[in-house]
């Protein structure tokens, strides 16, 4: 589904991205007449691994999850795509195909730049370029220790990691992770099963490390978070026989 949006709405928006804020007036309504506007529902494909790509893509409104697939065809999730974050730049550097599937976690906007347009928004914007190199180091960063976090043998400890990398300082030093992961959705992730995550959760919970607000989590003991992502949690003592919980 197509979303028609006026070329002067478009360049206003488009500049209230992290990447292109601060560019001028003129290349963001170049970019803006170029674009095209895709609405996408929830759980619908943005893009395909092994696709050609063709554009670099900009996630103007919802939430996006970066998806791959084993040889076994499990998929894993590599990480989330917020409001505000762009995507689809390495094929658009290397003209190789997509390397994972993008789809949509919830009702999304997108906006997608042709591949020559893009190249021209880089060539001639050494301030764009220079994020995008950025967030290329970031990414791959990130992806090593995804890769770290994957290799953990235990499911429930993958989990606690996972949130423990979701985890943001707010204003006044708390401690949360906005818009978190459905459990399906962690468990993808994880590379486990949701029950698993439902589990570990509530291991959380129980144990007042981590409490439920509206549309985030507030971690209240990130550091007990953090043994139990390394695995430095003592185990609880065994029950009495004939007593059960």
């Amino acid at each position: 589904m197509k979303s028609h949006i006026d070329l002067a709405g478009a360049a206003l928006r488009l500049g209230k991205l992290p990447l292109l804020a601060g560019v001028d007036k003129d290349t963001l309504t170049r970019v803006a007449a170029a674009v095209a506007w895709r609405e996408v529902r929830k759980r619908e494909a943005v893009l395909f691994k092994g696709s050609s790509g063709d554009h670099l893509l900009f996630l103007v409104e919802g939430r996006l999850q970066v998806l791959d697939i084993t040889e076994s065809g499990r998929e894993i999730g590599l990480n989330l795509l917020m409001a505000g974050d762009y995507f689809g730049e390495l094929s658009i550097i290397d003209g190789e195909p997509r390397s994972a599937s993008v789809v949509a976690m919830e009702n999304s906007l997108v906006a997608l730049l042709p591949k020559a347009q893009a190249w021209e928004l880089f060539r001639k914007n050494p301030l764009v370029a220079e994020r995008v190199l950025l967030g290329l180091a970031r990414k791959l960063r990130n992806a090593s220790i995804y890769q770290t976090i994957l290799c953990l043998p235990n499911a429930s400890q993958r989990v606690f990691a996972l949130l423990q990398r979701l985890c943001k300082v707010a204003p006044g030093g708390l401690v949360v992770i906005d818009f978190p992961p459905k459990q399906q959705e962690l468990a993808i992730m994880a590379n486990t099963s949701r029950e698993t995550v439902s589990r570990a959760t509530k291991v959380l919970t129980d144990a007042k490390i981590l409490e439920k607000d509206n549309n985030r989590l507030i971690v209240r003991d990130p550091e007990s978070l953090a043994r139990f992502a390394l695995n430095d949690v003592v185990a609880p003592p065994a029950q009495a026989p004939g007593r059960r919980k």
